[in-house]
């Protein structure tokens, strides 16, 4: 049988399934519960966050051959089971980037007129839409402004300031958000259990940071460390494969900055920089140490250990970092630069 990427694996098949974006979900749960549908939705959001993903559920729960239109979709009947097999006739997916042409549209727009063949409903779901040319999204708009009642439109894009307002007037919009880090972790932490994969919190915490709220980007940099560390993820071995620095050693770093210890600040940022990580994604990594540590003493819940430093140093550290970081290009070289402000560190209390 052939490998199944995470991603594609573990897609949510129903809202409960999946994680955050509550705000949307509460809003398309009532509205199929009560039956006040709208003819147009418009899902945005940066890449990975869940857009068409909401919207297969959503068609999912308009055809439901078990339990009707409802929040709740069995999973089970064949209207559901093609849906999530990408072969349900009444489903028609568009990729907007690939069918700029209005007389691509036109054609598609064609068949709008004719009942659905299996459905309840015929669905048009029409990814990147701000892709479409502007004759394209007149075409477009002509049908929305009076479809027929078995047609939903579900359009999903990352940029929707590209749309024209006339389009965006005529949907409900829905704004689907970057995905915290901690929700990210946590979806992860259950994945690598289900895959019997043993993963370091603090590993699953250095692939979510990369990610940048995109559960999408989080899975496929799993299936990489997967494929990159076998079947235990450790942190050191992660931070290798994202060439980003291990949360432990910025730690002694701050802790031997702490004890005016020069030789193992540079002995330290000497291993890091051997793992070729850039000296200036190395300074920005330190920057946000800084910034955990600071968060730490006044918020103790946080899970980042508190180190023996105090208030007033933190935040003198991180403005010598946000200087340096500023600095960094002006310097002889980046790695000259982050030593100077590693130096700064040392030399002012």
């Amino acid at each position: 049988m052939s490998y199944q990427v995470l991603a594609r694996k573990w897609r949510p098949r129903l809202f409960a399934d999946m994680v955050g974006q509550s705000h949307v979900l509460q809003a398309l749960t009532n509205a199929l519960d009560s039956g006040r549908l709208h003819h147009a939705y418009l899902f945005t959001g940066t890449r990975g966050v869940g857009k068409t993903t909401v919207a297969r559920v959503f068609a999912k729960a308009l055809n439901c051959e078990t339990n009707g239109v409802s929040s709740e979709p069995c999973g089970e009947c064949p209207a559901c089971r093609e849906i999530d097999e990408g072969r349900f006739i009444d489903l028609i997916e568009v990729d907007a980037a690939s069918k700029t042409k209005v007389d691509d549209t036109r054609e598609l727009l064609d068949n709008v007129a004719y009942m659905p063949v299996k459905g309840r409903y015929k669905i048009y779901l029409i990814d990147e839409v701000h892709m479409f040319s502007q004759a394209s999204f007149n075409a477009l708009l002509k049908t929305l402004e009076e479809p027929p009642e078995y047609v939903k439109f579900l359009l999903a894009t990352t940029d929707p300031q590209k749309l024209p307002v006339t389009v965006v007037s005529r949907c409900l919009q829905f704004n689907l958000r970057a995905l915290p880090e901690s929700q990210i972790v946590e979806y992860l932490a259950k994945i690598t259990a289900r895959e019997s994969i043993e993963a370091e919190r603090e590993a699953l915490e250095q692939i979510a940071i990369s990610a940048n709220g995109s559960m999408r980007d989080a899975l496929s940099l799993l299936d990489q460390a997967i494929g990159f560390c076998g079947e235990r993820l450790s942190a050191a071995a992660i931070s290798d494969m994202l060439g980003v620095t291990d949360r432990r050693l910025l730690r002694n770093v701050l802790i031997a900055l702490a004890q005016s210890d020069a030789n193992t600040v540079f002995a330290l940022i000497d291993q890091a920089l051997a793992r070729a990580v850039d000296p200036a994604r190395l300074l920005a990594e330190l920057t946000e140490a800084v910034h955990r540590q600071s968060m730490a003493q006044w918020l103790p819940d946080t899970h980042e250990p508190r180190l023996d430093v105090d208030p007033q140093t933190l935040q003198l550290w991180y403005q010598i970092a946000l200087t340096g970081r500023r600095d960094i290009g002006w310097a002889p070289s980046p790695r000259i630069g982050l030593e100077m402000t590693l130096l700064r560190m040392l030399a002012f209390k």
